[in-house]
């Protein structure tokens, strides 16, 4: 595979690319292009965890090596209580590996790193003091006002979080880093920031950020802004129901979830989208791609009562394999418990 079809993979639905450039020279050079994404281990995986993983998927296809962060020290400094750190880990491995298997997307090249393993030794915790003296509390606040839960008397953790995240990229070995859009100031201090320890800034990709069901943002830590993976089908088609869906509208979160999971999928197996509607109104619609089902919706063709029963039929379906995962369940069980 040529660069330019490597290019193309990797940054294929992204929202931004920091690096652009260095990205394109990298892969000229054929030498080996790692990626990290790291989650740190919250709130229980939703849905939205197919969103990085589809994109994990493609660094793969790309001839990318990628390693996947679970940051159970990040956990702890975004409020998961240390007791529970080892059950969190657990379950989020095998969540995202179940995840990944539900995709078909390939194992080749892909590793899975334990925050602590890699955090917690001496020159690490050397780094970190050193980026310390260089990094101002206003820019660290800053760098993780959209990732870390804040209040009007922050706690210290807030403010280390940044500066760990931007250690990880040179202690994980990677070329880059892939996260959501809302990672971008982390991100940002990091390029920042690392030349100021003797260490090269990385490349950064972002996936765009998908609305939640209710609000913004889909969150772990807001059950009714998203799809547990643990949800059965019953649960899934209670909060698609309930979902924020305004006739015409199509900035919300069924419209977002149609458009970067659900076509995304459809068109990589040469599907279509059936929207199931009695005769008398009108009979089933068929699309091929978003952009038809976004027109059919503006113009107030396509019913959100109807889009959202396709949606949660379509979830349903997603989730059937994950369902049978009996050994996830367990750990989730021990992990909210």
């Amino acid at each position: 595979m040529d660069a330019q079809k490597r290019f193309e993979i990797i940054t294929k639905n992204l929202q931004e690319v920091i690096g652009e450039d260095e990205l394109k020279a990298k892969l000229k050079s054929k030498k080996d292009f790692t990626i990290y994404w790291g989650t740190a281990t919250t709130g229980s995986v939703s849905i939205a965890y197919f969103f990085p993983m589809l994109k994990i998927a493609d660094f793969i296809n790309a001839g990318c090596k990628v390693k996947i962060l679970l940051a159970d020290l990040h956990g702890a400094l975004d409020g998961t209580p240390w007791d529970i750190l080892e059950n969190r880990y657990k379950y989020y491995e095998e969540a995202i590996t179940s995840i990944l298997k539900t995709l078909g997307a390939s194992s080749k090249n892909l590793s899975f790193i334990k925050g602590s393993e890699l955090q917690l030794n001496k020159n690490y915790f050397h780094d970190l003091l050193k980026l310390s003296t260089y990094a101002n509390v206003s820019d660290a606040t800053k760098a993780s006002s959209d990732v870390v839960k804040q209040n009007e008397n922050p706690k210290l953790s807030g403010i280390i979080y940044p500066l760990m995240q931007a250690l990880d990229e040179e202690y994980l070995g990677v070329d880059a880093q892939f996260g959501g859009v809302d990672q971008r100031k982390i991100m940002v201090f990091a390029r920042e920031n690392l030349p100021k320890v003797g260490y090269k800034p990385r490349i950064e990709l972002m996936n765009p950020m998908i609305r939640g069901l209710v609000g913004e943002k889909m969150s772990s830590s807001n059950a009714s802004s998203k799809i547990d993976l643990m949800d059965d089908e019953e649960t899934v088609k209670k909060k698609i129901n309930g979902a924020e869906c305004i006739a015409g509208d199509p900035n919300n979160g069924i419209m977002a979830l149609s458009e970067y999971l659900i076509f995304v999928l459809k068109n990589d197996k040469k599907e279509t989208l059936i929207i199931s509607r009695p005769e008398k109104f009108g009979g089933n619609l068929e699309y091929k791609d978003y952009k038809s089902l976004e027109k059919d919706f503006i113009s107030k063709k396509l019913h959100p009562l109807d889009l959202k029963n396709a949606v949660a039929g379509e979830l349903n379906k997603i989730l059937t394999e994950i369902r049978k995962n009996k050994a996830l369940k367990k750990l989730y069980e021990k992990a909210y418990s």
